[in-house]
Formats: C-alpha cells, sequence, structure tokens
C-alpha cells in the first residue's frame, strides 16, 4: 500500500494553510499563562446544570472553575465555531415532548465574561445524540443519535443560531453483540479534511458509514462503497483524522481495540491497514475506550480507557501511519470520557465521568509521554472538554 503519510515539509505547509483556511483566532502571549476552556456534563437535579466555564494555568495545569457559563440539560458533547463567537452543543435525552428525541443547542458567547447566551434548539429526531460537529465552511452542524441511530445536519444562520434540518439519515443493521449491538447507534460524526465526505461511527453495526456532502445543499448522500468495515463485534465509537488527510484512526468500544484505516479523499474509501488492543499489557479488566486524539505535532496519539481508568499513549509512524504503543497512565479518576489536548500541545485533561473530577497532565513533546501535575478539580459527572485558543 502507498504510503498515506506526507513529508515533513508537506505537513507543515498544509497545517499553516489549513490554519488560515478556518480563521483560527492567533495564540497569544497571554494564552501561555491561562487556558480558558468549557465543560459539558451529565446534568440531574442534584449535579451540574449545563456547561461550564474553568481555566487552566499554563505554568502548572491548576484547574479553576469560572463558573456556570449556561443552564442546559446535559450537553454531553461540544463544538465551537472558527471564531469562537459561538458554542454548539447537543443535549443528550431521551424524549423531548414525549417524542423520542434529543436536541442540539447553540450559544452566542461573551467574549468579555465567557458566558453562554442561548440562540435556538432544534430537535435531532433521534433520542440521545451524543456528538456534534461542523462542516469545514463552519456552515453546517452535524449531529449523531446514539439510541436514535441516525445522523443529522443543520444550516448555522447568520447570527449563529441553528436553522431547520437540511439532511436526516437512519441508519439500518446490527451487530453480534446482542446487549449492545441490536440497533445501530450512530456515535459519531466527522467531515473529512476537504469538506467532501463526512464520516459517521456506529458502534451498533461496526460500520464507519461514509457520506457525500454537498455544502450547498446541507445534504448527506450514503457512499456504502465507501464504508470501513470493522471486526464483528468491534463497536466503533469515535474516529480522528490526521493532519495529511490521508488516514483515519478509529477507537472501538466494545472489543478495545485502536483500527488505523488509509484513506482516499477523492472517493472516500476506508481500507484498514492495522489493528492494535487499546490496552498492550495484560489486564482482566473490562475495558470500555472512550475518545481519541491526536498531538498537534501529529507525531502522537491518545484514547482514553473507562473501566481500566487509563489514557493509552501511542506513537505514529511518519513513513507507515502505523500506531507503536507508548504506555499507559492511570488519569487519578474513575470512566475518564473526554479529553482534550490544549492547543499548544503542552497539557492534557481529562473529565473522569464517575468520580466527578478533571485531572491535569503534562505532555513530553519529545517522546509524548504524560506526567501528572498532581492537579484536579471537582466537578459533577464532567463528559466534554473543549479548550478556547483565545482566552476571554
Amino acid at each position: 500500500m502507498p504510503s498515506p503519510m506526507l513529508t515533513r515539509r508537506e505537513f507543515a505547509a498544509r497545517a499553516a494553510l489549513g490554519a488560515m483556511a478556518l480563521g483560527m483566532p492567533r495564540l497569544t502571549g497571554a494564552f501561555e499563562a491561562d487556558h480558558l476552556f468549557y465543560v459539558g456534563t451529565y446534568t440531574s437535579d442534584d449535579g451540574s446544570k449545563g456547561i461550564y466555564q474553568l481555566r487552566m494555568s499554563g505554568v502548572t495545569g491548576a484547574l479553576t472553575i469560572v463558573g456556570l457559563a449556561v443552564e442546559t440539560p446535559s450537553p454531553s458533547y461540544l463544538t465551537l465555531s472558527a471564531n469562537e463567537r459561538f458554542v454548539y452543543a447537543v443535549n443528550e435525552v431521551g424524549e423531548i415532548g414525549g417524542k423520542p428525541t434529543g436536541s442540539v443547542s447553540a450559544f452566542a458567547r461573551d467574549m468579555s465574561t465567557g458566558t453562554l447566551r442561548l440562540l435556538g434548539t432544534q430537535l435531532t429526531n433521534g433520542a440521545a445524540p451524543c456528538y456534534v460537529s461542523t462542516d469545514g465552511t463552519r456552515a453546517y452542524v452535524f449531529a449523531a443519535n446514539y439510541t436514535g441511530g441516525s445522523v443529522v445536519a443543520y444550516p448555522i444562520l447568520p447570527n449563529g443560531g441553528i436553522g431547520g434540518e437540511t439532511s436526516f439519515v437512519q441508519h439500518v443493521g446490527k451487530g453480534p453483540d446482542a446487549q449492545r449491538q441490536s440497533s445501530p447507534h450512530a456515535h459519531s460524526i466527522v467531515p473529512d479534511p476537504s469538506n467532501r465526505f463526512v464520516l459517521a461511527a456506529d458502534l451498533g453495526i461496526d460500520r464507519i458509514v461514509v457520506y457525500r456532502f454537498d455544502a450547498k445543499q446541507g445534504s448527506l448522500t450514503p457512499v456504502p462503497a465507501s464504508n470501513g468495515v470493522l471486526a464483528a463485534g468491534a463497536g466503533p465509537r469515535h474516529l480522528v483524522f490526521h493532519a495529511n488527510g490521508r488516514v483515519v484512526y478509529v477507537v472501538n468500544e466494545l472489543n478495545s481495540t485502536v483500527t488505523a484505516f488509509a484513506y482516499k479523499p477523492a472517493s472516500g474509501a476506508l481500507t484498514e491497514f492495522q489493528t492494535l488492543p487499546c490496552i498492550s499489557s495484560a489486564t482482566t479488566v473490562k475495558n470500555a475506550p472512550a475518545d481519541i486524539h491526536i498531538h498537534p505535532s501529529g507525531r502522537f496519539l491518545y484514547l482514553s480507557n473507562r473501566g481500566h481508568d487509563s489514557i493509552s499513549v501511542f506513537g505514529i509512524d511518519a513513513a507507515t501511519a502505523k500506531l507503536r504503543p507508548i504506555e499507559v497512565v492511570p488519569t487519578g479518576g474513575t470512566w475518564p470520557r473526554n479529553f482534550a489536548i490544549d492547543p499548544r500541545g503542552e497539557f492534557l485533561l481529562v473529565a473522569n465521568q464517575r468520580s466527578d473530577s478533571i485531572t491535569s497532565f503534562r505532555i513530553d513533546k519529545q517522546t509524548g509521554r504524560l506526567s501528572s501535575t498532581g492537579q484536579q478539580i471537582s466537578m459533577k459527572a464532567p463528559v466534554c472538554i473543549r479548550f478556547v485558543i483565545a482566552s476571554a
């Protein structure tokens, strides 16, 4: 198979162009001292109330809760607009008004205080939406309905709000795990770097479902021949593109593995070339991996392990894109769900859902290894962390 990786020079050039194209805010000197981030939570009467705003010291990794940014039901996954003026969240609930549906909400961000103001909400027409993303032009919002087993697209309005759905696709099928795969379970939805295709990981049918995306109409058209097929019972959950746009890594929840696919930008086709266990050492713990991210350098991959309560670190081979296990580090909490790497690649924060805590780690940029900062903060049911590049 031809190498899916770019040369170091090609990678640097494309990364620079990509940042300019997305209109990303510049990193400032102030960012080195203080990092702002939002945390999505599972809400309850005696627990969390919505999206919270926190700060992390760029020197020590110490964490501080600024306060409740906005009250909203179970915002379990968040994403920001390119200019960081808007935040989009799924409301992961089973029903609204007696209908099996969750919702996706848009918020305007006060750039001076960081607080959020609701702009509007749209139903997802499927229960328990668990993932939200935007297309490459930041003109559309995508959501994945876990229980509903479907994906949906909406236009972003001029004021940052969300319009009525432009596309809805119901997945079909099941997998061999009678308890977890009796029906489709769309778990994430991610546009490719070219914005021509959108990929959705479906835990229930062991597929990465590929859609052709029409950015003018906001439509999602299935391309079955391009789908990525996982091992029966793998349970794909989250996926991430390498910056080169020619490799996709998928974390599989049910069989605790990570799979690498070669990706063809012209057709959206996926071809598996490596699968490894998330935890290379012997363990009797039942593990359920959750999230996956690549270091900004493109050299390391990280994934979270629920049950084993750890972060696995892999090296990415520059020539072949294959993964090499480096280490597995305890998170200092229970049931680590989402985690986030700061834009400078210096710290990694983990949302430990069941121990109601967030812990921070320093990243060795040369080796990819993690070391605990010793910093931890208590927060009820944290499940998603999103850094803001330009501090409020």
